[in-house]
């Protein structure tokens, strides 16, 4: 999936209260939450439907339901943990791996530390992450997912700088 950035004036509000020094822990988890479910939501735009007739308490109806598909959110530890409730929401069916990468003070390279990962093959991968930075944990956090079986992971961030987004589509067009 090339790079789509949501642009939406609620999405706007939202994020400027996050970058907002002055707001309280609880009301920024709260707009994690609400940025999250948007991003889910935009994340999943694409996904396949398919007819579905229906009884309604009127009359029968053809209605569009999502085709079966199987998703995994796999967060990056620990950050990404504040934007898996809206995809469990929403997808009370997903299942949920983890990746956990951390920064070297010396050489300012992500290491793996932990990586606990449901079966990705033939699945809805959705790689999530608040900031991506200078892109070095979101491109290993992809290479990880591909490694165990992802074909497509789509990588939902909160804010990206440039730089980030640059290192990631080097790594992974």
């Amino acid at each position: 999936m090339p790079l789509h950035i949501l642009d939406h004036p609620l999405a706007a509000h939202i994020v400027t209260h996050l970058r907002d020094k002055t707001t309280k822990p609880a009301t920024f988890r709260t707009l994690t939450y609400q940025i999250s479910l948007l991003l889910a939501i935009e994340a999943t735009a694409k996904l396949d439907t398919e007819a579905r007739e229906i009884a309604t308490p009127l009359e029968r109806m053809t209605g569009r339901v999502l085709a079966p598909t199987s998703f995994v959110v796999v967060p990056i530890l620990r950050a990404g943990l504040g934007m898996v409730q809206p995809f469990t929401d929403i997808f009370p069916d997903v299942s949920v791996g983890y990746v956990g990468l951390e920064r070297d003070h010396t050489t300012a390279v992500a290491r793996s530390y932990y990586c606990k990962l449901p079966p990705l093959a033939g699945r809805h991968v959705f790689v999530v992450d608040p900031m991506l930075a200078t892109g070095g944990s979101a491109v290993q956090a992809l290479a990880v997912v591909k490694e165990n079986g992802a074909v497509d992971p789509t990588l939902v961030c909160i804010v990206s700088a440039p730089e980030g987004v640059a290192e990631v589509e080097k790594h992974h067009p």
